[in-house]
């Protein structure tokens, strides 16, 4: 059965993303707050493409690498796509590289929509789409034919499901530092821990990973 997923990195004060500026459009602090997740093994693999690449094989490559496991099609954000730098420009092609690593197709929720859809090496494809979450979400889930979807960043898209109650299961990495300002995740979210189990894990790292699952996708 399909899931709707969600991970994302937090920090100690609940904020997926500090102030963002022109040198660090997705926040001052988020260095700080993937360090841990970009310090695995997986995500050197996965995402830089460094197959010989070392790096952390402990608890926080262990939620890395579950990240990219089982999943079908992928929704996100202008943000994460990169729309916001280039919002008017129909040859830009994301800050993904060439390779994205996703190989699955990707629904980017953007006003600019429609634009015609990206298809890039590894079986990712882009699509462009400004309707209703519930109706892209639907796409997404036909696409992923049987597998998970997984609902991107930002922060802001991620709440958008969560709020609506579309979330099976939400992965939060909270790093142990605090940034006091930017994009909060929890606000509007109460009663979360009451519609889904919530299991916690302390890595090596210090990080605190927190699982929000639905009990209906536990069966």
């Amino acid at each position: 059965m399909t899931r709707v997923r969600v991970d994302l990195n937090i920090s100690l004060d609940g904020y997926a993303a500090g102030e963002p500026t022109a040198e660090h459009p997705m926040g001052l602090d988020w260095d700080r707050l993937t360090a841990a997740y970009a310090a695995t093994r997986t995500f050197r693999r996965r995402v830089l493409g460094e197959t010989g690449a070392d790096g952390t094989t402990g608890v926080d490559d262990a939620y890395a690498a579950a990240y990219f496991e089982g999943i079908g099609a992928e929704v996100m954000g202008a943000a994460m796509f990169g729309l916001h730098s280039h919002p008017h420009d129909p040859d830009w092609q994301g800050w993904w590289g060439d390779e994205p690593p996703f190989g699955c197709p990707v629904y980017v929720l953007t006003h600019t929509a429609p634009r015609p859809p990206i298809s890039m090496a590894n079986g990712t494809t882009f699509h462009f789409r400004s309707g209703s979450i519930e109706g892209v979400l639907a796409e997404a889930v036909e696409a992923a034919g049987g597998a998970d979807v997984r609902v991107g960043g930002g922060v802001g898209t991620a709440r958008a499901f969560l709020r609506a109650g579309l979330v099976d299961q939400l992965h939060v990495g909270i790093a142990p530092i605090l940034i006091g300002g930017g994009a909060r995740l929890w606000d509007d979210l109460r009663g979360l821990d009451r519609t889904h189990q919530v299991r916690s894990e302390v890595a090596e790292s210090g990080t605190v990973h927190v699982t929000f699952t639905r009990e209906a996708a536990t069966a």
